[in-house]
């Protein structure tokens, strides 16, 4: 109880305040403009977490990635363009209940759900992540050798559209993390003779080409087509006491959803909505009613998509596996300004921990009150012209590969991943896929030298603990799991092509 308290004074400090706040505003502006999802406004926040402590840097992260996830709603409901996949569910019943001219209602009822489903994820955290670390502190090399290959079959999770074009990204992922010099004996790697080369590829300038300028060439083929923000009645943005009853009944179950989704990785918000969203209607005395304005398929995918935020920090913080595309951009960025998540984080910075613990909480009361005091503001964020808003960016992704070491060498290097990236994204290849690689190929290739190193290069000793198996066996479910995904994609597209050829 007293490091809480020694937290909450931590956090409620005007500064900390003020970042936090900066953090959650900047998310919510971020998620709330299509094309710009919560791992491009990580990106973005990224020059500016050189500037404040650790602790600093990990509450504005944290921040950022609950309000993008809730800002996805704003651009689904008044515009049917959701601003992150997450929010595509809410999109469903949002879009009609705006056009019906209750624009105003939506967006309360939507910032409600987000907020008892981020309130009940963050309480899931608190009471899961610290029990998890203290196991995971039994972890050696070899446990952490089959942790990484199971995350690194998350590089199939993610690849649902072509699982052949997912893993070729991740294999071109591993091979650009190894570019460099051989941290055990030396020599180097695909460097060409290039001097440049032998410190590898930084890891910042990457994050920023592939995720955020990549995005912004995509964006720019779509400025001609302008988004158009129709009258609405932005009043009676609170719901009536018994639609409130109705709407606990809905959010409560879906933010429990969304929170055991979350914390397996490989799910995400955009999972976990559609499937609350088919619960809710499945459950629902009038199913017929969803898709023509039902609030109850506003609150259940808004509630679930935001109970996966504290679920999907569950695995990041406490063995450094990213769940989905966001938290694998968080996971770059907390390594990119000194942060390594894991086990020795809850164990050497506790302060830290807990500080995100309270500042979790009051980010979603933040949520709570920029949305429903901003409605009459947030229409208009959407009508910000793209050659205002497109060059501003632009400059905050090269700023950002700048100022890691103060070299033109790094926005060339994220320029040049921004094409690759462009590429990835118009030929159907995940991006996140390629960043899974490029993290998470050297963490595995260090903990297999030092198991080899330890061991005089035994490679049984990789199969001995129990725990390892464990992991290896959650790996092939995966896979597993990812081939039957792929599979039904597969024969739906069929199924349509027989029925449009029919």
């Amino acid at each position: 109880m007293a490091a809480f308290l020694q937290a909450l004074v931590f956090v409620v400090t005007p500064y900390n305040f003020l970042l936090l706040f900066i953090g959650v505003a900047g998310g919510v502006l971020v998620g709330s403009l299509p094309g710009l999802t919560g791992s491009v406004g990580v990106i973005l926040l990224l020059p500016f977490l050189f500037y404040v402590e650790q602790a600093n840097a990990l509450i504005m992260v944290s921040g950022m990635f609950c309000g993008a996830i809730y800002g996805g709603a704003i651009s689904a409901i008044l515009v049917a363009t959701p601003g992150t996949p997450s929010a595509a569910a809410t999109m469903l019943d949002g879009y009609p209940l705006a056009q019906k001219g209750e624009a105003g209602k939506a967006l309360g009822v939507a910032t409600i759900a987000s907020t008892c489903g981020g309130i009940i994820s963050v309480s899931a955290l608190i009471l899961v992540a610290p029990q998890l670390a203290r196991f995971a502190l039994r972890f050696g090399p070899p446990e952490y050798f089959a942790l990484m290959v199971f995350a690194l079959t998350i590089i199939a999770s993610v690849s649902a559209a072509s699982l052949v074009k997912g893993l070729l990204a991740g294999f071109f992922g591993l091979l650009v993390g190894t570019v460099g010099l051989d941290p055990l004996m030396g020599y180097s790697r695909f460097t060409f003779g290039i001097p440049r080369l032998l410190t590898g590829f930084p890891m910042l300038p990457v994050l920023i080409g592939v995720f955020a300028i990549s995005q912004l060439l995509v964006q720019l083929e779509k400025v001609g087509s302008k988004a158009i923000v129709p009258p609405q009645k932005l009043t009676n943005v609170l719901p009536s006491r018994s639609e409130l009853k109705s709407l606990i009944r809905v959010i409560v179950p879906t933010s429990v959803l969304g929170t055991m989704l979350g914390i397996i990785p490989g799910t995400g918000g955009a999972i976990a909505s559609f499937w609350a969203y088919s619960e809710a209607k499945r459950f629902s005395k009038e199913p017929e009613t969803f898709g023509t304005g039902n609030i109850l398929g506003i609150a259940a995918p808004e509630a679930a998509n935001n109970g996966t935020t504290g679920g999907a920090l569950v695995p990041l913080l406490t063995l450094g596996i990213p769940g989905d595309v966001v938290t694998a951009v968080i996971l770059g960025a907390l390594m990119v300004v000194g942060i390594r998540p894991g086990p020795m984080l809850f164990r050497d910075q506790p302060e830290m921990i807990n500080a995100l613990f309270v500042s979790l909480i009051f980010a979603q009361f933040l949520i709570l009150a920029i949305g429903l005091l901003s409605v009459r503001v947030l229409p208009k964020v959407l009508k910000t012209p793209p050659y205002i808003l497109f060059p501003i960016i632009l400059a905050l992704c090269f700023i950002g590969a700048f100022s890691l070491n103060n070299s033109p060498y790094d926005m060339l290097i994220a320029l040049v991943f921004g094409v690759i990236g462009y590429f990835l994204n118009k030929h159907g290849f995940p991006p996140a896929a390629l960043i899974l690689g490029v993290i998470l190929g050297p963490l595995a290739e260090g903990h297999l030298n030092r198991t080899l190193i330890t061991t005089h290069g035994d490679w049984t000793v990789l199969f001995r603990p129990p725990i390892t198996t464990v992991f290896y066996i959650l790996a092939a479910l995966s896979i597993i799991y990812a081939l039957k995904g792929a599979a039904a994609v597969k024969k739906r597209a069929g199924l349509v092509n027989n029925n449009s050829g029919g």
